[in-house]
């Protein structure tokens, strides 16, 4: 289960908008909306596509925004 509110507070900081990170992993805007509401998953090339472009670089960040239980 990914860590929604994680993840927009570092999308937010990032200052990368959500429709362009939607669509470098492959996904419209509204699949991208229903993997950060938690009503989809993100694959595993997206959740890598997603650490290079919002500079997720530690493993236990990665592991506490898309495996958190």
């Amino acid at each position: 289960m990914t860590n929604t509110v994680l993840l927009n507070e570092i999308i937010k900081q990032s200052g990368l908008k959500k429709t362009f990170l939607a669509e470098k992993v492959g996904l419209t805007r509204v699949g991208f909306s229903n993997c950060l509401s938690g009503k989809s998953e993100f694959k595993a090339s997206q959740i890598a596509v997603l650490c290079d472009l919002l500079d997720i670089r530690s493993l236990e960040l990665k592991e506490a925004i898309f495996f958190a239980g």
